[in-house]
């Protein structure tokens, strides 16, 4: 028999806690005096106000541990996991509160020493009574908001479904012990477990790529000190239609490779909305307390300008080329530019044949179209004169080869208004990227200068950091298969001889396709380039006009598909909901495939039957029946009919 009571007797008071708050009220009148001598601003003096209570709390939080029976119950409780944020609650019990945040999200630099255990002052209560309230409000506003992110994410991914068994692709993605600790884990295990491997592991010739990787498997990699794996990915997969089998890997609920016909766009919005929902009522379990980190429900907007590829509110400047870091200073405006300037060292080389005559010195400046040499005559003919090509310098090696080296210089200025900080110095190197003032990146800027594999990369990461920050763990797969519909489309830039029109957004796949077909006909190819679309977007610019019609925007949308006479083939899992037929998922996609089947048998008997009484019209002389039954517009129509 086992349970686990609480009663008041469990909530012990540290010994220590009066000395501690003894020590915090001597650091703030120090303080105090700091501030009206002059020493200190007012904002600094809040600033350090806040710290010095933080700091005492956290100590009131670790003897409250010491101080708990570690077999009571209070102490199983908080150990278990049952609480979220371990000794946060049981500290409000027997510790002291500890700050509180006003409801505009500001800190009030008043301590709560109280539990309630021993009970708070009348002041203390009304201070504590701001924290509750916003928790509710907050819960009561923003439940709504991660609700409606759900709904969104659902209708981007709901037509992701495992079509596949394999796509046959060689490409994945680099799982890095670095971007892994960004996203605040100890080590690349937990991202490699249940993946499919892409390339192989050097001095792991046992395990080949196309292998799922199992437990053992992966800590052998990890305990060999492997810092970077490259595994399959569905941001990788070149299924045309949802993904494949080995891009997926593990379904994380069976613990088994994942099944044909599973609906891994749903099951991915729904494992990134549920705990969104948890970011909005974090402030609700802590109970407005103020945390060193800020309010949590920050978390939630964030994933939002993620997800909609919005440009970040704080948005950092960043560096559009490779190069060295020069800060400049105006000294009459004191207006700071940062120049990241690139130098390329070229050698133009100039063989010359035995008997030439050099006419400049080794490291001699030259410019250019200046005679450099001159080469032998000819059948008793003029020295033929050797012009340079480009201004540089000479250089002549130990062969006699004469080349002129020369430096190509690239150069990009960005202005930093005054309230920016910059977090790159003098004289840095620094790559394309990289950014130059704090501040969040914009994933559009990443796509512009690094490409697809960055921005895939940087969106997983930040959605990461925002939900592991709450103590969330999302598997990474759920985040990409998100990533994927939003880079589904390419932008054309110049249509070729392809059907398509400039600024069109088009599948990618569709784009390849048609650039194949045009290419084996000899044709122009088309040109596009990847965009990244929010995820409302991705949704409007689904292929099926149903299910973005019965997303958002539904006239618009129902007007736009009949003027261009558009078919939906219903392939996602919402259109044909909408109009009553088993979905293509689960045990609904055995009966599309059954019916699929059924059709390509039947249009075969067709073709089979067309083709023996063609024949045996030829041969008894009577073409005119086999041509007449060929000719029935009536019998083609009533077979799809039936057909269908």
């Amino acid at each position: 028999k086992a349970g686990v009571t609480i009663a008041i007797s469990d909530v012990k008071v540290p010994i220590g806690k009066q000395e501690e708050l003894a020590a915090a009220d001597a650091k703030i009148v120090e303080l105090e005096e700091q501030y009206r001598d002059g020493l200190i601003t007012d904002h600094e003096k809040y600033q350090q106000t806040v710290d010095v209570w933080n700091e005492a709390t956290d100590n009131v939080t670790r003897m409250v541990e010491d101080t708990l029976d570690p077999f009571g119950s209070i102490y199983t409780i908080a150990r278990s996991g049952a609480t979220k944020a371990k000794f946060q609650q049981i500290r409000q019990l027997s510790g002291m509160r500890g700050l509180m945040a006003s409801p505009s999200g500001r800190i009030i630099d008043v301590p709560i020493r109280g539990n309630f255990r021993e009970g708070l002052s009348v002041l203390e209560y009304f201070i504590s009574s701001h924290g509750a309230r916003k928790g509710l409000a907050d819960t009561a506003l923003r439940t709504a908001e991660s609700g409606y992110l759900t709904r969104r994410l659902i209708d981007v991914a709901q037509d992701v479904i495992v079509n596949d068994e394999d796509c046959g692709t060689t490409d994945g993605i680099l799982i890095t012990e670095a971007d892994s600790k960004d996203m605040m884990l100890p080590d690349i295990r937990s991202r490699l477990i249940g993946r499919v491997l892409a390339e192989p592991v050097p001095g792991f010739d046992h395990i080949l790529p196309g292998d799922e990787l199992t437990d053992d498997m992966v800590d052998e990699i990890v305990n060999a000190g492997v810092k970077a794996v490259r595994v399959r990915s569905v941001l990788a997969c070149l299924s045309h239609r949802g993904i494949c089998r080995k891009c997926y890997g593990r379904d994380l609920a069976a613990n088994s490779l994942v099944k044909i016909g599973a609906a891994v766009g749903i099951i991915a919005a729904q494992s990134i909305g549920e705990p969104g929902t948890q970011l909005t009522m974090r402030t609700f379990h802590t109970g407005g307390i103020a945390g060193a980190q800020g309010d949590i429900t920050q978390g939630l907007p964030r994933v939002e300008e993620l997800f909609e590829a919005r440009v970040p509110k704080d948005k950092a400047e960043i560096s559009e080329i490779d190069g060295v870091v020069e800060i400049v200073k105006d000294p009459n405006t004191n207006a700071r530019t940062v120049r990241v300037v690139s130098t390329n060292v070229f050698f133009d080389e100039y063989p010359l044949p035995a008997g030439s005559q050099i006419l400049v010195n080794d490291r001699g400046h030259v410019q250019k179209d200046q005679i450099i040499a001159l080469m032998p005559a000819e059948n008793g003919n003029e020295p033929v004169p050797v012009a340079a090509r480009t201004e540089g310098e000479l250089i002549i090696n130990a062969e006699g080869i004469l080349s002129i080296r020369f430096e190509e210089r690239e150069e990009r200025s960005y202005p930093i208004p005054a309230a920016r900080n910059i977090v790159v110095s003098d004289g840095q190197k620094i790559q394309a990227g990289t950014p130059i003032t704090g501040g969040q990146r914009d994933p559009q800027d990443v796509l512009r200068i690094q490409g697809r594999e960055a921005v895939q990369m940087y969106v997983v990461k930040e959605v990461q950091r925002v939900y592991r920050n709450t103590g969330v763990y999302i598997s990474d797969k759920h985040i990409e298969v998100i990533i994927r519909q939003m880079l589904r489309r390419v932008k054309v830039d110049e249509p070729g001889d392809t059907e398509m029109l400039p600024n069109d957004l088009v599948d990618r796949f569709v784009y390849a396709d048609t650039n194949a077909r045009v290419l084996a006909e000899g044709g122009e190819p088309a040109t596009a380039q990847t965009v990244l679309l929010g995820v409302t977007k991705a949704s409007l610019n689904t292929d099926s006009f149903l299910a973005a019609a019965s997303f958002q925007e539904t006239t618009r949308v129902l007007t736009e598909a009949a003027i261009e006479a558009r078919t939906d083939h219903l392939v996602g899992l919402k259109e044909n909901v909408i109009i009553g037929k088993l979905i293509p998922a689960g045990s609904g996609i055995a009966q599309r495939r059954r019916e699929q089947l059924a059709r390509q048998q039947a249009a075969a008997a067709r073709l089979a039957a067309t083709n023996a009484a063609s024949m045996a019209g030829v041969g008894a002389g009577t073409v005119g029946v086999g041509a007449s039954t060929l000719g029935n517009p009536n019998l083609h129509t009533l077979d799809s009919l039936g057909e269908e």
